[in-house]
């Protein structure tokens, strides 16, 4: 590939992104670290469990994290509309709490220990979801 094709594919991402979320922020960005720690975490804690893996339950939780961008790009849209900057980061802040307790559930399957402060910031995550 090209590094043309290479650029233009990037710009064209680049465009899409800025489009559906209004540019990248620090909150989007720790969503979707969230949201692929949740995935590998979930597909680990099944393995230790010898669950094993199912096509199934995976696609479907895929399906579940797509929803969630999908809410918060309408919620991205809503703010444009209705000129405040309230729903996206709300939508968010929702969805990446739910994202975190996952994680802390998961991460309990693995019988990992998860440090104070991360459970601080799950807790003013739940909070902050709560009360918008």
């Amino acid at each position: 590939m090209s590094q043309f094709m290479f650029s233009s594919i990037l710009a064209a991402l680049g465009a899409c992104v800025t489009y559906a979320f209004g540019g990248w922020t620090e909150l989007l960005g720790l969503f979707l670290m969230a949201i692929g720690v949740d995935y590998v975490t979930g597909i680990a804690a099944s393995m230790k469990e010898q669950r094993g893996l199912n096509s199934q339950v995976g696609f479907w939780g895929l399906t579940r994290k797509g929803m969630m961008l999908l809410v918060i790009m309408l919620a991205h849209r809503m703010d444009l509309l209705l000129n405040i900057d309230l729903m996206m980061t709300g939508a968010i802040y929702f969805y990446l709490a739910n994202e975190f307790i996952s994680i802390t559930e998961n991460y309990g399957r693995l019988g990992l220990p998860l440090p104070s402060f991360l459970k601080q910031m799950i807790q003013v995550l739940r909070s902050k979801g709560e009360g918008l």
